[in-house]
């Protein structure tokens, strides 16, 4: 239950076919937030190097692991925030992205970075969650 979608006439659509929303009204219930996560297994290995299609589902796989912790799913998410070191990988992520996260999408920013923790990693995943 991702809550109401904010959409607008005077707002643009996803650039480049983003799953993504412009905005979300969250439902009442408990609010988690989850920290950035990368494509590392639970024994702290680099899953996927070098391909971000890989580390983006082991990415999203952690995500989806700490929101079943919290008793809540993918569908609970009302914001996530994408980190990513080229943005030249924008739509490989969002091709993922659309096999994780079902309509209506949560809202959503992609910022490129210098680094991140690992020199291997590509991506990196915060969300925010409602749980009703």
């Amino acid at each position: 239950m991702r809550g109401r979608v904010i959409e607008s006439p005077k707002l643009p659509a996803p650039m480049r076919g983003g799953a993504f929303s412009a905005g979300v009204e969250a439902p009442a219930g408990r609010t988690v937030y989850v920290s950035g996560q990368v494509a590392m297994d639970a024994e702290g290995a680099v899953v996927g190097e070098g391909d971000v299609k890989t580390q983006t589902e082991k990415v999203l796989e952690n995500v989806t692991g700490v929101l079943e912790e919290a008793g809540g799913s993918l569908d609970d998410v009302v914001k996530v925030t994408v980190f990513i070191t080229d943005m030249g990988l924008y739509d490989e992520v969002h091709e993922v992205r659309r096999r994780f996260f079902r309509e209506p999408y949560p809202a959503s920013s992609m910022v490129e970075v210098s680094a991140l923790i690992d020199p291997r990693l590509l991506v990196e995943v915060e969300a925010v969650a409602v749980i009703p």
